[in-house]
């Protein structure tokens, strides 16, 4: 005897329902939620270099973060709560390039990147070079990319390193020696 057409729907939906479901990975916690909100809501920034993909991730966030004047969740993301000054930083970082990271952004990744990278933003709208420093963090149960946030001083924000390029791609994103 063949199920009726309802019948045969209500197994079908039931049978798919378990599949999602049972597939489903548990272990989503705040930081990939803050990810895929932000991920939704900003454009993505041009990138130049090798990015790893946690390396990319948190660039991608603090650029959001900048962007959107969210101090306390660029604090989140900072890799020394305890020893730097990461509040104060978020601040400078909003106040200096708020602006620049509303518009276009490109993200040029230097040399290897498996447990820190340096990362140069070059924010087009208004012409601003940050260069910032990610890293790996024990997050407990997984690592975590973090970035390096101790620039208390406004003017120590702002500055451009020596060997930071004025454009995306001029070293070959691999840092001088």
């Amino acid at each position: 005897m063949r199920p009726v057409p309802a019948l045969r729907a209500l197994i079908a939906s039931a049978l798919a329902f378990g599949v999602l479901t049972g597939c489903s990975d548990s272990d989503y916690d705040a930081d990939d939620v803050r990810y895929a909100t932000g991920y939704g809501s900003h454009e993505p920034l041009a990138v130049v270099g090798y990015p790893t993909t946690g390396s990319l991730g948190i660039t991608q966030e603090v650029v959001w973060q900048i962007a959107d004047g969210n101090a306390g969740e660029l604090t989140d993301l900072a890799a020394d709560k305890d020893v730097s000054s990461p509040e104060k930083t978020a601040e400078n970082w909003i106040t200096a390039f708020g602006k620049g990271a509303r518009g276009k952004v490109t993200a040029e990744f230097y040399d290897e990147g498996s447990v820190r990278q340096a990362v140069v933003l070059y924010f087009h709208d208004t012409g601003q070079i940050k260069q910032i420093q990610v890293r790996v963090t024990n997050g407990g149960n997984k690592d975590k990319w973090r970035v390096v946030m101790a620039e208390p001083d406004p003017k120590e924000a702002v500055a451009v390193l020596p060997w930071v390029p004025k454009k995306p791609g001029e070293l070959g994103s691999k840092t001088p020696q």
